[in-house]
Parts: structure tokens; C-alpha cells; sequence
């Protein structure tokens, strides 16, 4: 990709902007950067980038006179006024992954996931296999390091092996990424007032299916395999995977055992096991999925065995992941405060028996029904906070009225107290505390992560 005098604009200042800008201006592009917030913070980054001959427009942003290229943050909508006037000009828009795609160095192997829920602990999953094989390999995308930084990095730092996390706004912005392999390890209802409904919604996912690319996808979801089906590669392998035992060409579980009957000599009639329902942590069922999902990952670029077992055993969940906080008085305490939609939801209570379950938040006009029905025999009782709390009382009270249910009204500083206090009280030995709130945070907390905290802090206080 010639870049070499090539007048780009790129929007935004945030996670993914820097860094696109910075690998632009070393290939000598002539860059200018757009970003509509002109705050302190974006500010300092201007500083940052003009330093380094980028020009930067704060405030009211408008396409560049000249530009020729667009580079967009993957959050910024197609029907952003900027973006909108570049397709209007026949400029053509891509995101920071297509771009670190077409600049990598070629002989340098791509692994992707996406899924509305399980993208993270996937490609962690994945990156731990890699590198038990022996492989120079990273976990890139929304998981830290960003993905324009990890394709160009060379000398000690180079990475052979991608494991690349990719989300729907990514994806809607890729043109020609074709990874070695890819996964969609679940679909359901979520930014759909971004994509324009559920439709385009799949329709970008499915984009990680290029051309060449082997197909890895979920046996349980009918969609998935559609999607690979019909935007993938016909001619590229398609590798199932999934919680029952698995046919040729899937990987599956035998009793207590992962077992690939895919990336063998001969599918029909061999298999080969890769690791036990104990080397899973934890082995909740969608966690489970999310292994073979990366096992199957792995094996597509010959992996042994051995590898995807010490993986899963060398690998430690992500933080506010169905954690285990405290047992206190026989009952579990479990911090699950990323899943914040109801898919998530529905996973996490799937994987206990007897569940006081802690929700809400903004629901972002997510339906719960299904989600309280589907449940409601595993509910001991429920505890409810933040704005849309009366949405889930009103399934609850439909859907599950044996269940009683604690409306915490609160939304300051001291509210989580009252909160676990009041599960606490709802909990007998044997059941579990499970904080899954099928919600967003942000109208009481700054993250899914200073809500986790806040309730493992609480938890820790009923021990002393």
C-alpha cells in the first residue's frame, strides 16, 4: 500500500486514532486528524500528533480539501457528516484493521473472533494455546495492544501469530482482511441502532470470513453457519465447534473430554483429545465454547494437543468475567459485571443451579424477556438496581412471580452496600450471587469494571 506523499484523513483521537495516525506519518502519508470533542484530554493527544507532522482539527470537523483516503475509528457511525462526504466523493473509508491489514509484512498469520458476547476470553484463550506451541504469537484488538501497533512491529517485538479480536465496527470498516482463520463464536442482538438493525448487524460479523479464510462456527446457532454459508468461502473449510460430540470436521466434547475430529488425518474415523473439562477455568458451558472456539483456532494452524491443554490451564479470565469473589456462609459470590446485555446474561446464569441474581442498568432498549423466562427456575431471587430496574421487575413479575425481587432505589456511593446486603439476606448455603446485570453501567458507574469492583468490594466486607 503506497502511502508516500497521500493526503489521509483519520477520525478520532481515541484508542485506535494515535496510533493509525503515527504509522501513517512514518509511511509518509500527510495526515490530518479529525476529532469533535475538543476537550483536555484530546487536546494533549493534538499536541502529541503535531509534534510528529500530523495537522489536527478540533470541535466542528469536516473532510479535509484534498483527502484521499479516510481512516476511521471503528465507533464513529457511516452516518457521520465526515464519512458521509467522503463516500459522497468517492473517497474510500476504511477502519484501523483493514489498514493494518493491507501494511503487515505477508508472511506474518492472522486468527480472528468476533461474537456479540466471549471475544475476549477467546482470543486470551487462543493466544496461550499459540505460544504453548512455541509460537511468537499476541492477543491484538480491543484487548490492549492495538492491532495497527501489533501488525508493524518488528525487530524483537515482531509476532508472528495474530490473534486478532475483532468487533462489528471493525468489521463493517474491512474491505479485503482475509484471516488464515476466523471464528463467530455467538450472534445476538447489539448495536443495532449503529448497524441500522439486526440484518447489516450479522452482515458485518460475517466479513471475517474472507476469501481462503477456514470458517470456524458455532454447531449451537443455526445464523452462524448461514453466515459462513453465504458470505464466506465455499471452497475454504468449515469447522464446527460446540458443547455436544462432535460429527467430522467439528470439535465437541465426549463426557469430560475436548475432542477434535476436525484437524485429523481422517475426520471420519479418528479424533484426537485435546484437553479435559477440568483444564477449563471456569468451565461454566459458554466458557467451554469459548475453548473450543480457540482450539479450533488453533489447530488450523497445527497446534498440538498438548499446546491447547497447557493453554487453557496457563490461562486466567479477564477481570469482571463470571468471577469467583468470596464463599461466605456456603453461599458464591460471582462478579460477572461485563455482561452487560442480555446474552451475556443468559450465559452466566446457564452456569449455576440456584441464582440470587443481581441486574440492571441501561438496557439500551434490550427486550428481557426471554432472558427472565429462560431462567427463571435457576432464580433463588433477584436484586434490582439502576435506571431500568422496573423493566426487569416487570418481566420477573410476568415470567417468574415466584421469585422475590429487592428494588434498590439508590444510585450514590453507598448503594452497592445495600445491594449485596440485601442478596445476601435472599441467599441460601448452596446457592450463588451472581452479578450479571444484562445492562450498561454508565448511569451509575463510569464502567462494567468500577461496577465489578464496587461489588467485590462489598462482597469482600460480609468476611470481616
Amino acid at each position: 500500500m503506497e502511502l508516500g506523499g497521500r493526503r489521509v484523513c483519520v477520525t478520532g483521537l481515541g484508542v485506535s486514532g494515535p496510533p493509525v495516525a503515527r504509522a501513517l506519518l512514518e509511511r509518509g502519508a500527510r495526515v490530518t486528524v479529525v476529532e469533535g470533542r475538543d476537550d483536555e484530554a484530546n487536546r494533549q493527544r493534538a499536541r502529541k500528533l503535531r509534534e510528529l507532522g500530523a495537522a489536527v482539527e478540533l470541535g466542528e470537523v469536516g473532510l479535509p480539501e484534498g483527502t484521499e483516503l479516510v481512516v476511521t475509528s471503528p465507533g464513529w457511525r457511516p452516518d457521520a457528516p465526515v464519512l458521509v462526504a467522503a463516500a459522497d466523493a468517492g473517497i474510500e473509508v476504511i477502519g484501523d484493521v483493514e489498514l493494518a491489514w493491507r501494511l503487515r509484512p505477508a508472511d506474518q498469520v492472522w486468527l480472528a473472533v468476533t461474537g456479540t458476547n466471549g471475544k475476549t476470553t477467546t482470543v486470551r484463550m487462543l493466544e496461550a494455546m499459540l505460544r504453548a506451541d512455541g509460537r511468537r504469537a499476541l492477543a491484538v484488538g480491543n484487548v490492549g495492544t492495538p492491532v495497527i501497533d501489533a501488525a508493524l512491529a518488528d525487530g524483537p517485538d515482531r509476532h508472528d501469530v495474530l490473534a486478532v479480536e475483532l468487533s462489528s465496527f471493525q468489521l463493517h470498516w474491512s474491505a479485503t482482511l482475509r484471516p488464515h482463520a476466523a471464528a463467530i463464536v455467538n450472534i445476538a442482538p447489539d448495536h443495532l441502532d449503529w448497524h441500522g438493525g439486526m440484518e447489516p448487524y450479522a452482515a458485518a460479523k460475517a466479513k471475517i470470513y474472507g476469501a481462503g479464510t477456514v470458517r470456524v462456527v458455532n454447531t449451537a446457532d443455526p445464523l452462524i453457519r448461514g453466515l459462513a454459508e453465504t458470505h464466506g468461502d465455499p471452497a475454504a473449510p468449515l469447522v464446527g465447534f460446540g458443547l455436544g460430540v462432535p460429527r467430522a470436521g467439528e470439535l465437541g466434547v465426549v463426557e469430560d473430554l475436548l475432542v477434535d475430529r476436525a484437524f485429523v488425518p481422517d475426520p471420519r474415523t479418528g479424533a484426537v483429545e485435546l484437553a479435559s473439562l477440568a483444564d477449563v477455568t471456569p468451565a461454566a458451558p459458554h466458557n467451554v465454547a469459548n475453548a473450543l472456539a480457540a482450539a479450533a483456532l488453533a489447530r488450523s494452524v497445527g497446534v498440538a494437543p498438548d499446546a491447547v491443554r497447557t493453554g487453557l490451564r496457563d490461562f486466567r479470565p479477564e477481570p469482571h468475567r463470571i468471577a469467583h469473589v468470596a464463599t461466605v456462609d456456603g453461599v458464591d459470590y460471582v462478579n460477572d459485571s461485563k455482561a452487560t446485555n442480555a446474552h451475556a446474561a443468559a450465559a452466566s446464569l446457564a452456569a449455576y443451579p440456584s441464582v440470587v441474581w443481581v441486574a440492571g442498568g441501561l438496557l439500551k432498549g434490550a427486550d428481557v424477556s426471554d432472558l427472565v423466562a429462560a431462567a427463571s427456575d435457576r432464580l433463588r431471587g433477584a436484586v434490582l438496581l439502576g435506571e431500568d430496574r422496573q423493566r426487569l421487575r416487570e418481566a420477573l413479575e410476568k415470567h417468574a412471580p415466584h421469585v422475590p425481587v429487592v428494588d434498590v432505589a439508590r444510585t450514590d456511593g453507598g448503594a452497592m452496600a445495600e445491594i449485596v446486603a440485601a442478596a445476601a439476606r435472599l441467599a441460601r448455603r448452596g446457592d450463588t450471587v451472581l452479578l450479571a446485570p444484562a445492562a450498561a453501567s454508565m448511569d451509575m458507574f463510569t464502567n462494567y469494571a468500577e461496577r465489578g469492583d464496587a461489588f467485590a468490594r462489598e462482597v469482600r466486607a460480609l468476611l470481616d
